[in-house]
């Protein structure tokens, strides 16, 4: 692709499906500055690939056996924070997408999109950029409303921190009371706090507040 200048790489992909493997493979290896090093079949193996390797850049899927590639971007962005991680996958859910953002992707593409947008997620991952695929940027953008930096997010109390970090961990709210010995409805006071202070309608929201503020 002309318009994307991209440096060479060498790249780990994470993929269950043989074929679209292949597929990611061979699209990849007419850019001589691409260099595939490794591959992976799921979470696990992704993580062991990772740290044996240490590539620059992942092609990662979400759906994987065993363990899923948001789980796996986790855990080799907090060994190799200097890895960049280009989530490719079927999944355009709203809360996969900020779970995979919070995991420490750095671009979200949507498979079955032309390779030109793949090379464009790939560039701007390179470059410290984030990418959204522009499938599902409009629905992210649309979670972005009210403004993320505004002057409430200072009003949360330590607690309502700790609980919103685990919401946006993925904790359920049985979960959160679990793990920091709550009741239920505790949290579910805290919650409504935390939707209240941030102006926003769901947790998807506050998640992306979250994020883009640096709360979290």
């Amino acid at each position: 692709m002309d318009t994307i200048e991209l440096s060479p790489l060498r790249i780990l992909i994470v993929e269950d499906d043989p074929m679209m493997q292949l597929g990611l493979e061979q699209s990849l290896e007419d850019y001589p500055q691409l260099t595939i090093v490794a591959q992976a079949s799921d979470g696990y193996l992704a993580v062991e690939a990772a740290l044996k390797h240490k590539p620059d850049l992942i092609v990662m899927d979400i759906g994987l056996p065993r363990q899923d590639g948001i789980a796996a971007t986790q855990q080799i962005k907090a060994a190799l924070p200097e890895v960049r991680v280009v989530m490719l996958t079927s999944h355009t859910a709203e809360t996969e997408i900020i779970a995979a953002l919070s995991s420490g992707a750095d671009a979200y593409c949507i498979k079955g999109s032309d390779v030109n947008r793949l090379l464009a997620a790939i560039g701007a991952a390179q470059e410290g950029a984030t990418y959204l695929d522009p499938q599902i940027a409009r629905r992210v953008v649309e979670h972005l409303k009210p403004p993320i930096v505004n002057n409430n997010v200072g009003q949360l109390s330590q607690r309502e921190l700790e609980v919103l970090k685990l919401m946006v961990e993925g904790y359920s709210n049985p979960e959160i009371a679990a793990a920091l010995y709550l009741s239920p409805n505790t949290i579910k006071t805290h919650m409504r706090g935390i939707m209240n202070k941030l102006s926003v309608d769901d947790r998807v929201q506050a998640a992306v507040v979250a994020l883009r503020a640096g709360l979290v």
